[in-house]
Parts: C-alpha cells; structure tokens; sequence
C-alpha cells in the first residue's frame, strides 16, 4: 500500500530575534503512489522543515496539503496522532532509539502504542530484523550497536505497521560514508519490496541520485535537481582553481 503526497503553496516563516527568516516560499510538491523521492539542499536551507511539514510535526504557515487525498489541516490532537501511526513511518538522522530497550523492543514500539498484541508484533519485528541482517542482535541495547547498525533498527521501526508514506530526514548523515552507503541501499530495496512511498531529505547528491526522482530546495523553493548545471558550476571553479592557485570558494 501506498499514498499520494500533494502539496501547494507551502510557506514557513521562523523569527530569529528582530530578524524574520523565510525558509519556505510557495513550494508545490507532487510525490506519486509509491514513488521514492529524494529531496538536496545544503545545511539550513528547509529541507527538514519541508519534510516535517508533510509528516505532521509542524504546520505550515500558508498553504495545503494533502496525504492520500486527506487535507493535514483538519487533523488536530489525538486524530492527528492516530493518522501518524497508521500512515507514517519516520526515520530521522540520530535514530531516537529507547536506551533501555532492546532493538526488538525499540522495533515494535509503533505497534505497542497501537495496541497490537505483543506476540503478534515480537513475530513482525524479528521478521523485520531478519531482512536488514540483525536477527542475531534482537535482544541487544542500543548503546552495544554500531551506528549502522542502530540505523537498520530504526528502519524496521518505521517500516513495522506497514506505512503507506517513509520520510527520512538526513538517514545517513550521521554515519561514516561505508555505514551510510549500506543503509541507504537496504533503504531503497525495503521501499520497492513494501512498495511504500517514499522522501528523503539529504545533503548528498551522489545517494539522491540513486531515488526515481531528486528535487533541489533553494531559496525557500522547490525545482527539479539540475545535475548539468551543478557540473559546470564545479568545472568553473575547477577553472579558476587553477588560475588562482586557490578555491575562492572557502574564503
């Protein structure tokens, strides 16, 4: 199962003292029934912000949007809520895992807040860690697993329910490149096995690529990542590197 994700006008305004920053400016989004997306974008520029406005942590200032035909605006408290669990899944750069439990126990969390019977759900978790090669580490505590490894049970965490829509934010930015390189590719082959619709947000280029489509937020706006144009911008400086003697770039 998967859902549509349809956006319009987004807006978001952040106040820092006196100064009022624009992260979002009008941004339009379209994410098809089980596509996957990956949104770039350098350090601060609103990707997460954008990513937590469609999962339902934040509201936007203007603008609709919509989950699987459901408008987000109408949901408040606990029906908000309720909608998250059954349709979201999350994963975020530093895991959130629960110290004191176990890996299945931090997997099967989403169910136990659902009231699923915990035989049921202890059955789906281990069948989960199974998939992303961590049977053998159910019963271990987060703070005895490697980095990697604390990522693939926050993956099988938010694939536990069966989401219709996966947002990542920033999934291997806490990871060394070998670590995120693997997580990122057990991301992708769990998405087109469950078919879920999926959004990443993330400061890689080369892992984006790897997504059915990769969408560039710039100046609080959203357009289509535009590869040809980042080429030359690089052979530029390349060009000037070797002018100067220097990358202008840093100074």
């Amino acid at each position: 199962m998967s859902v549509a994700v349809t956006a319009r006008g987004l807006c978001k305004t952040f106040r820092d003292g006196a100064r009022t920053i624009e992260v979002l400016r009008g941004v339009d989004l379209d994410v098809a029934a089980g596509e996957f997306v990956a949104v770039v974008g350098p350090s601060g520029c609103g990707k997460s912000t954008l990513l937590h406005l469609v999962g339902g942590l934040d509201r936007p200032d203007a603008g609709s949007l919509e989950i699987g035909g459901e408008a987000l605006a109408g949901l408040e408290g606990g029906a908000l809520a309720r909608f998250r669990n059954r349709t979201l899944g999350f994963v975020f750069q530093f895991q959130e895992l629960l110290a004191d439990f176990t890996a299945l126990e931090n997997v099967i969390l989403p169910g136990r807040i659902r009231g699923l019977g915990t035989a049921e759900l202890e059955a789906r978790g281990r069948e989960l860690l199974a998939e992303v090669a961590l049977e053998d580490r159910a019963d271990a505590f987060p703070g005895s697993l490697s980095g990697g490894e604390r990522q693939r049970v926050a993956l099988c965490r938010a694939l536990l329910l069966e989401p219709p829509l996966l947002l990542a934010d920033e999934p291997t930015g806490s990871l060394d490149p070998a670590s995120g390189e693997a997580v990122f590719d057990l991301m992708l082959r769990l998405q087109a096995r469950h078919g879920t619709t999926a959004m990443v947000v993330t400061h890689n280029p080369s892992l984006a690529r790897r997504c059915g489509r990769v969408l560039e937020l710039a100046a609080g706006r959203l357009s289509p990542f535009q590869e040809a144009r980042r080429e030359d911008h690089s052979e530029e400086a390349e060009g000037a590197r070797g002018e100067s003697g220097r990358d202008d770039r840093h100074v």
